[in-house]
């Protein structure tokens, strides 16, 4: 990978990329190149205390971060027919899914946040990287006040070029929400574009790969809209080596979808729906020979 990365960076007149064991995505590296983080403790906040991980049975089980979307400082959206923020939403979903993943014991589960704090965008995929994740799951309420009618779940994966307008707006959204912390969020767009096109295909095409299965095994289970996958470049899924997805419970805007991602009936459908897609997931992804 080293010699393309040298051939990339001269046509793109970048200063050359050093890669690195360490130090943030972007840094000066000796000579003034721009040292491009591989190991797991690389790319946020590396000193803070990770989150407990739940047991699992066997010898070196999977490991699943859930990231419960907002917190603290930012609510996320709030819905205009119930009482509801996205903040609260998306932290009852998320232990509602550890839990059903806990109970089932086959894969190991850590969530970024457990509680109502703030974290910034990239310091939540950074966990999931210290912890040495398998796959990375991020977990919101959509909102569309134009259309109180939008309905379902969404999942997207990541893309540079987002599918559609409404896609790029939520991604534009999302994304603004680390502003907050006053963080610098955009790295040089050219070193972007090398680490997303080398570190991050493998990973961006095993999303893919379990969004489509998230589909299929959950659909019977609780209700998608109907272009359940998009595209968007959310800096929440950027983690370049572990597969990552964002789901869009529903939508806080209609309100059936509202009420439903805050009762008890939709946190257990949801989760169990989750539960089997990600199960069958890593069966698929650990079976010998693969």
């Amino acid at each position: 990978m080293t010699w393309l990365l040298v051939i990339l960076a001269s046509l793109l007149r970048l200063p050359l990329p050093v890669i690195a064991d360490g130090g943030p995505a972007g840094e000066a590296g000796p000579g003034g190149g721009i040292v491009i983080p591989l190991s797991p403790s690389a790319g946020g906040a590396e000193d803070g205390p990770l989150p407990s991980v739940t047991p699992a049975r066997g010898a070196d089980p999977p490991l699943v971060v859930i990231d419960p979307g907002h917190g603290g400082r930012d609510p996320g959206a709030s819905s205009p027919v119930a009482d509801i923020r996205e903040k609260d939403v998306t932290l009852a979903l998320a232990r509602a899914m550890r839990d059903a993943l806990a109970r089932s014991g086959r894969v190991r589960v850590a969530l970024t946040r457990d509680e109502d704090v703030y974290l910034g965008l990239p310091d939540r995929y950074a966990v999931a990287r210290r912890l040495g994740a398998d796959l990375f799951i991020s977990v919101h309420a959509d909102a569309a006040p134009a259309n109180d009618q939008a309905r379902g779940a969404t999942i997207y994966t990541l893309s540079e070029v987002a599918s559609d307008r409404e896609a790029a707006a939520l991604a534009a959204r999302e994304n603004e929400a680390d502003l907050i912390g006053g963080a610098r969020l955009s790295p040089d767009p050219d070193v972007n574009l090398i680490l997303i096109d080398l570190a991050q295909r493998e990973s961006m095409d095993v999303s893919a790969e379990f969004a489509r299965l998230l589909h299929r095994e959950a659909s019977p289970v609780f209700p998608f809209r109907p272009d359940w996958h998009r595209f968007a470049a959310f800096i929440v899924l950027k983690a370049p080596d572990i597969p990552s997805i964002l789901f869009e419970s529903g939508y806080l805007t209609n309100a059936v979808d509202a009420e439903y991602v805050r009762s008890e009936t939709g946190r257990e459908q949801i989760a169990e729906g989750m539960r089997r897609a990600i199960e069958a997931h890593f069966a698929r992804r650990f079976l010998p020979g693969r």
